[in-house]
């Protein structure tokens, strides 16, 4: 997708050219909410922010001029309450993709609070959002030597027990480690004797699901998975979803001009959305549903220490920026006194 491109004027009285993406993804190679709210805000009260590209390493300036929705990622939104008054009155329009795991005894997610505290987090934010606007990741469920799928099952259980009219959908992955070779190091350098997910598993852990799904009646989805599920009640999901934004959002008239949506009555005066683009983000994985956007985060910045984690190379560089990251917020606050 080729965004707009506009002129802006840095900090730095320079004059320089930006994207100005109408999505935003905040962020699925680092999580903004809980790490860097303080830096999102100050980045969007200043109107644009540069980001860096990993595969070439030159600079790219981002403008949010147009933007008019923004998807958050992230296992902890609670730093990010104490802006929500902020996020209403200057975002048009927002939702948050919340992964709440249950993987705190093995250790896995080494920097998340409790499953419990992460519960309640999940309830509060439900609660001023609206549970369209929170949506639950389990994400990714992963199989090892002391981890079966009855035991997933029943954690994926004490979860959904709670969440479930705090939400309406779920979306999951199956790990994917064969073709991390990072993962792998990661896994077996924390003595981790993982179990690769085959189709039968799959199926097995969706039959389970479904069952389960039987008290909560969420919408279940997976993400960027090839396998078709469909006959459990399980859809290919959309995490940067179109459908979503025309049932939560229709009122933004240029949010809906972009996405192609008309609206068209049928004989019988019911109302039909008609979507006439295909947004599909080529740039992402083949078996991703997601429309289109602008992902302002950066790989290898990332302090929750997840040894599964796809985006950082490991944990000991990911800590590293970030404290790189905090010393320099620090130098910016003395600088500013």
């Amino acid at each position: 997708m080729k965004w707009q491109k506009i002129k802006i004027i840095t900090e730095n009285n320079e004059e320089v050219e930006a994207q100005a993406p109408i999505i935003v993804s905040a962020s699925r190679s680092t999580d903004i909410p809980t790490f860097y709210a303080d830096w999102f805000v100050k980045r969007w009260e200043k109107g644009y922010l540069k980001w860096i590209n990993p595969f070439n390493n030159k600079p790219l300036y981002v403008s949010f001029k147009n933007t008019r929705l923004v998807v958050f990622w992230t296992k902890n939104p609670r730093p990010m309450f104490k802006y929500l008054d902020f996020l209403d009155e200057n975002i048009p329009n927002y939702y948050f993709q919340f992964t709440l795991n249950d993987y705190d005894k093995e250790g896995f997610e080494a920097k998340v609070p409790s499953v419990e505290s992460r519960i309640e987090t999940f309830k509060e934010l439900s609660k001023r959002l609206g549970k369209k606007r929170v949506i639950w990741r389990f994400d990714p469920l992963i199989l090892t030597d002391k981890i079966g799928i009855d035991d997933l099952l029943q954690r994926v259980k004490r979860i959904g027990d709670e969440l479930k009219d705090y939400t309406e959908k779920l979306v999951f992955s199956f790990v994917d480690i064969s073709i991390y070779k990072k993962v792998q190091n990661n896994l077996k350098k924390d003595k981790v004797n993982y179990i690769e997910w085959t189709p039968d598993l799959m199926e097995r852990f969706a039959i389970g699901l479904n069952n389960l799904n039987q008290n909560w009646n969420l919408k279940l989805g997976t993400c960027s998975e090839k396998i078709d599920l469909e006959r459990y009640g399980i859809i290919h999901n959309k995490c940067i979803d179109d459908d979503l934004m025309i049932d939560i959002f229709s009122k933004d008239k240029k949010l809906m001009e972009f996405l192609g949506v008309k609206v068209s009555y049928n004989l019988f005066g019911e109302k039909e959305i008609i979507k006439t683009k295909s947004l599909k983000d080529k740039g992402q994985r083949e078996d991703c549903g997601c429309i289109v956007s602008k992902d302002i985060g950066q790989y290898n910045t990332c302090p929750h220490e997840c040894n599964y984690c796809y985006a950082n190379a490991s944990k000991e560089i990911a800590k590293k920026n970030y404290q790189k990251h905090l010393e320099n917020r620090f130098a910016e606050t003395i600088k500013g006194v």
